[in-house]
């Protein structure tokens, strides 16, 4: 069942997110950064003040009474940005994260948004060629990769993000 996040749901959200992208328990899924980033991907901090933020939708996916996925949806001006694609590293190629990105076209049309953005990280080539496959098409747009206190690159790749974008209906 996937629905809107609540701040009740910060602590659960925060371990799975961090689980599913950075350290040894990210391993176990196919779309892990442990070996690109070093720190957190997420704090409970980051995550209550985003849930607080009336432009900011968070869906979970809740199954067994367990959250195994999220998708973190921004409102901007004619857009809908989609970010921290989460599907918990056991359950990783299930189809939870290609039912949360369907649910994410729903939000956007609801919000008479006409595309869905997110950035990935250029190196990230399987996970371009999975959200290829599932619509989103690369702009050609590249943004410098922020690094900071949380995301702290071990890559001996420079990082930067390229835009990837889906037209909905």
């Amino acid at each position: 069942m996937i629905t809107k996040a609540t701040i009740e749901d910060v602590s659960l959200l925060n371990t799975l997110i961090n689980s599913a992208y950075r350290g040894e328990s990210s391993k176990k899924g196919w779309t892990t950064e442990a070996n690109l980033l070093e720190g957190l991907r997420t704090t409970e901090q980051e995550l209550t003040e985003t849930i607080q933020n009336t432009k900011n939708t968070i869906l979970k996916f809740t199954e067994n009474n367990q959250i195994i996925g999220c998708v973190l949806l921004i409102e901007k001006e004619h857009q809908l940005y989609l970010g921290m694609l989460t599907v918990s590293p056991e359950l990783q190629n299930s189809g939870v994260g290609k039912k949360l990105l369907q649910q994410a076209e729903i939000h956007a049309s609801e919000l008479g948004l006409p595309k869905i953005v997110m950035t990935v990280i250029s190196v990230r080539e399987e996970l371009i060629v999975w959200y290829k496959r599932n619509g989103y098409a690369d702009t050609g747009a590249r943004e410098p990769f922020p690094a900071s206190d949380v995301h702290i690159p071990i890559s001996k790749e420079p990082l930067e993000f390229i835009v990837l974008e889906k037209r909905i209906g």
